[in-house]
């Protein structure tokens, strides 16, 4: 079993939600945590609170989609801490729309989802993560460094109407850890660095309780355990995960027993 003191965690999105989460909550288990957001304001806001749990946290403003930010950020775990750990590519983001809209008198084609809005999810929640795990895990086996890379996938992964773009990543999310476990078994590091995934329903998130009250009561009925998953939830997976070095490949959902139905 792994231990979280004095550990390193890198982790993207780490200025909200499930990522920030993450980082209070290694700190507090003692552990070590490198935190990486797009807005600069946010993170630095961010770390100022993350500070009261304890003072090894780093920063960095970091644009995912660039090789270069990545590799800075894998470069500052390692010069400021001495190791890599925890691998938690959380940085992702949604743009919603239909494939196609139609017109509802017509059934004519009126709109459709934009190459844009379609590339821009890809390249943050899919392309973001393969740059973030490929410069980490590098260092780490560099550094002869022991620890788990933990994917965010997402019940979206099922499949979600006017969610193409986001869904598509998700899904590839929770292929990746089967891919990367292989990988790791052929070069005979799967015993040290291992991969999995956690998919999460809805999240009570800032930003999903910011949705509209009568929206969100929707949502939550079709949760079984009618109420939504608390990041601290998933935080508590995810550090489970981390210590128990028999998990490896798979991925996890914590949903609250949701099921998608035939409309996604």
């Amino acid at each position: 079993m792994l231990q979280i003191e004095k550990s390193v965690a890198v982790i993207t999105g780490g200025s909200g939600g499930i990522g920030k989460a993450l980082a209070e909550f290694w700190l507090k288990a003692g552990g070590k945590v490198v935190i990486a957001d797009v807005q600069e304001k946010a993170l630095l806001a961010c770390a100022e609170e993350l500070k009261a749990h304890g003072a090894e946290v780093a920063t960095l403003v970091c644009n995912v989609t660039r090789e270069e930010d990545c590799a800075r950020l894998a470069d500052l775990a390692i010069e400021r801490f001495g190791a890599i750990n925890l691998v938690a590519p959380f940085a992702g983001i949604t743009d919603d729309a239909m494939l196609l809209k139609t017109d509802r008198e017509t059934g004519k084609v009126v709109g459709k989802m934009s190459l844009q809005q379609f590339q821009r999810v890809i390249d943050i929640n899919l392309t973001g993560v393969f740059l973030t795990v490929r410069e980490c895990v590098e260092r780490m086996i560099n550094h002869d460094c022991r620890g788990l890379i933990c994917l965010v996938s997402s019940t979206g992964s099922l499949g979600t109407a006017g969610q193409l773009n986001y869904s598509s990543s998700k899904a590839a999310m929770s292929v990746m850890p089967k891919v990367l476990t292989a990988e790791f078994f052929r070069r005979n590091i799967a015993d040290k660095i291992r991969c999995m995934a956690v998919a999460p329903g809805y999240v009570g998130t800032q930003m999903v309780k910011a949705i509209d009250e009568k929206v969100l009561g929707k949502i939550i009925e079709q949760v079984p355990i009618g109420r939504l998953i608390e990041p601290e939830e998933v935080v508590s997976l995810v550090a489970e995960l981390y210590r128990n070095e028999a998990m490896a490949g798979e991925t996890v959902f914590i949903h609250g027993g949701l099921r998608l139905g035939s409309k996604g």
